[in-house]
């Protein structure tokens, strides 16, 4: 039962994760920098500050007994997640959700699973353990349906070229390189959480239970907005932008109504991908012995649900039947994927 309340949880958190950027589309009169500076200041800095205050007892001597050296690497790790999110958010500008999250997220699955053992030299003695052939499977598994996913989005591509449909931004050689940049980058922010157990052990012993990881995010993701907020100050003074804070530029409509607008979709924003992690937190501590695999359930959910908004939002409206047949399989498979990795962890904790 706390294993299928993990997998619930890693569900829950991946749903959020999967909304979290479709406010975006609904903004008006401002730029990509002063919308995603505003949800990178809420799900980065405000959020994580807020929810650690009040889910961590003695908050205060937690972070003074806390390794320093783990603080550290939480955060200069963030960091470099940030530049991943950054190119992931201007990636969907390019390529579309669907696309975005099957190559992105399918790199950072199997980065960010794998590393963690990896690092800490047991990861032949992890998957050779009780359940270990399963859990491989299911991570291959994941990634082959991730890679179906994007070979469908290179599908729809040509569909597009050959039927002439024009879509708005559309190009996958910039959308691509920068999906494999957000990839790489992104499976670090996994890592960093795993660099900043020793900061969730203390607040455990604190009383914190299942809520101890939430004291990680103020270092993963305060490191995460630095190098966020660094690009987007850049394009503030690049194009001049800084007014849109004060004013949205919207011709014939009411421009205090969509400047409170924008706001609230930007927050809404923040709120989202802060709630993914929020219920990750809660998931990983149920997950029992192979606790690793969290990172691999909670992407291949990710690029699931998102890949079924992506087709809710009808962004695979006017490709041909065969696409369509092939994002089907790539789901079916991602579902039984993440099936598999489930029974591997339930072998593993018996």
């Amino acid at each position: 039962m706390n294993l299928i309340a993990g997998i619930v949880l890693h569900f829950t958190g991946a749903f959020a994760a999967s909304v979290c950027y479709t406010p975006q589309k609904k903004t008006k009169g401002w730029s990509w920098q002063t919308y995603w500076l505003l949800q990178a200041m809420v799900c980065w800095v405000v959020l994580p500050v807020a929810v650690a205050f009040l889910t961590i007892p003695h908050l205060r001597q937690v972070l003074a007994e806390a390794p320093s050296s783990a603080m550290r690497s939480s955060f200069f790790l963030g960091m470099l997640y940030g530049i991943g999110g950054t190119a992931f958010g201007v990636a969907i500008r390019y390529v579309g959700f669907s696309l975005t999250y099957a190559i992105s997220v399918g790199i950072s699955c199997v980065l960010g699973t794998l590393l963690p053992p990896l690092y800490e030299g047991r990861l032949a003695s992890v998957l050779s353990g009780n359940g270990g052939n399963m859990i491989l499977t299911g991570i291959t598994m994941g990634a082959a349906g991730i890679a179906l996913c994007g070979f469908a989005g290179r599908l729809k591509e040509k569909d597009y070229e050959s039927r002439r449909i024009e879509k708005d931004n559309y190009s996958f050689s910039i959308g691509i390189t920068l999906c494999i940049l957000a990839g790489v980058l992104s499976a670090l922010y996994g890592f960093s959480l795993f660099r900043g157990q020793p900061i969730a052990d203390v607040a455990a012993k604190y009383g914190a239970g299942n809520f101890q990881g939430n004291v990680i995010y103020i270092f993963s993701n305060t490191g995460a907005f630095v190098t966020t907020a660094l690009y987007c100050i850049y394009l503030h003074y690049k194009h001049k932008t800084w007014y849109e804070y004060k004013v949205s530029m919207v011709e014939n409509e009411s421009s205090a109504r969509w400047l409170r607008l924008n706001y609230i979709l930007a927050a809404l924003t923040g709120i989202l991908w802060y709630t993914q992690f929020f219920f990750y937190g809660l998931g990983h501590n149920r997950m029992g012995a192979y606790k690793f695999t969290s990172w691999a359930i909670h992407m291949i959910m990710l690029v699931l649900i998102s890949a079924l908004i992506g087709i809710v939002m009808k962004e695979w409206a006017g490709v041909k039947k065969y696409t369509t047949r092939v994002l089907m399989l790539a789901l079916i498979v991602l579902i039984v994927a993440v099936l598999i990795i489930t029974y591997g962890n339930y072998l593993g904790g018996n």
